[in-house]
């Protein structure tokens, strides 16, 4: 698309940063319940590409949400890496599913309405 109007240009950028929200959002949650889980089993679980998942833990250690913690001193660092989850990320992490709620129950009252608008159609043919 060589041109958009600001609104479409608006609505774009929205849904592209509804879609990260919920990224990051499924991304802490995995880190949550995995916290030694390598990058590579974290990318294949969510269905990220590496490069992607790699992009949301940048993202997400610079807004203070995931600290890289190193557990033990060996040589093998690789294997003693852990991905904590901050206060301040279980909080955002909160508010994602709190936003992730509501926008399902506005899907799902409006699902609810064209039903009833559907019914109420059907049922004056026959």
């Amino acid at each position: 698309m060589l041109y958009c109007s600001n609104f479409e240009r608006y609505k774009l950028h929205k849904m592209s940063l509804i879609k990260n929200n919920q990224d990051q959002f499924e991304l802490l949650r995995k880190i949550q319940k995995k916290p030694a889980a390598s990058q590579r089993e974290l990318a294949s679980e969510l269905g990220f590409s590496l490069g992607k998942l790699n992009y949301c833990l940048k993202a997400l250690k610079k807004k203070g949400f995931v600290k890289l913690k190193n557990f033990q001193k060996k040589t093998n660092k690789i294997n003693y890496l852990r991905y904590v989850v901050t206060p301040k990320g279980i909080s955002e992490r909160t508010k994602l599913t709190i936003s992730f709620m509501r926008r399902k129950m506005r899907e799902y009252d409006e699902l609810k309405k064209e039903l009833k608008t559907q019914k109420k159609l059907n049922d004056k043919k026959l």
